[in-house]
């Protein structure tokens, strides 16, 4: 035990430089080294997967919302944009969950992976969409946070890969997307983690000091250690080429999704 929670300290820390560099959140990491990890523990095939994704949405509640405080000071965060989309985003998180539980450990891996190589392609090429004509409307805001809510329950991730591009390609300013991506973060999480805990609720295979589908003991050390990480990561950011750096986390992400896809599909 005392093993794990050193090696769930080291991933909480390196998924806090992660998020403070790029800006995407640490749950692109987080969900992939908890899947490799639980396996070496031991937990079932059927369940670990899930596990994984609950436990990194059950961290980012905690981590989002110094997030949101930093950028809330700044008065960098879209208020009137983020209300209809967490009225969205609420909903397909919910349904997000129910839609992971629908599907087998092995399938959840391959969704997964598909998102990363596709993240990874992003990253590597720095593809951006480009500005749209229009500011966005509350049906346009509600029925995109649906999406993102949906697909980040799904992928145990924060939301930011997915609401900062809408947002920018809305008219928004990077600073204000990626603060109001920020804030979004919360309804996710929030959603993701206590739905995860009822589906997850008495399921077999899971290991002891689960809560549902979130393992306390990675919640707790990610959670202790990502947060004050998170600050070497923007410090780096400032003082190291970012091209190069993303170059190489997308790297990563290419070799998790290929790792991903190959032991699933063949």
């Amino acid at each position: 035990m005392l093993l794990a929670l050193l090696l769930y300290l080291v991933l909480g820390a390196a998924a806090g430089i992660v998020a403070g560099l790029f800006g995407i959140g640490g749950g692109l990491l987080i969900v992939p080294v908890l899947i490799f990890s639980f396996g070496l523990q031991g937990m079932s095939p059927e369940v670990l997967t899930h596990a994984a994704v609950a436990t990194s949405l059950a961290t980012i509640v905690v981590t989002s919302i110094s997030s949101i405080r930093a950028h809330h000071k700044r008065r960098a965060v879209r208020w009137e944009l983020f209300k209809p989309l967490a009225v969205g985003i609420l909903v397909g998180a919910f349904i997000g969950v129910f839609t992971a539980g629908l599907m087998k450990g092995t399938h959840l891996q391959i969704a997964i992976g598909v998102f990363a190589m596709v993240v990874s392609i992003q990253m590597a090429f720095g593809l951006k969409p480009k500005a749209g004509q229009e500011a966005p409307s509350d049906k346009g805001l509600v029925g995109a946070g649906g999406i993102i809510g949906w697909a980040s329950a799904l992928f145990g991730i924060g939301g930011g890969t997915l609401t900062v591009p809408y947002l920018s390609w809305r008219q928004v300013s990077m600073q204000e997307a990626v603060a109001t991506s920020a804030a979004c973060g919360l309804p996710i999480a929030c959603m993701g983690a206590l739905t995860n805990i009822y589906t997850g609720w008495g399921e077999e295979g899971l290991a002891d000091w689960s809560l549902g589908y979130i393992y306390l003991p990675a919640f707790i050390g990610i959670v202790a250690s990502s947060s004050l990480c998170a600050k070497i990561g923007v410090k780096w950011a400032h003082s190291l080429p970012p091209d190069v750096l993303k170059k190489i986390f997308a790297g990563f992400l290419a070799l998790v999704a290929a790792r991903f896809l190959l032991s699933n599909l063949f």
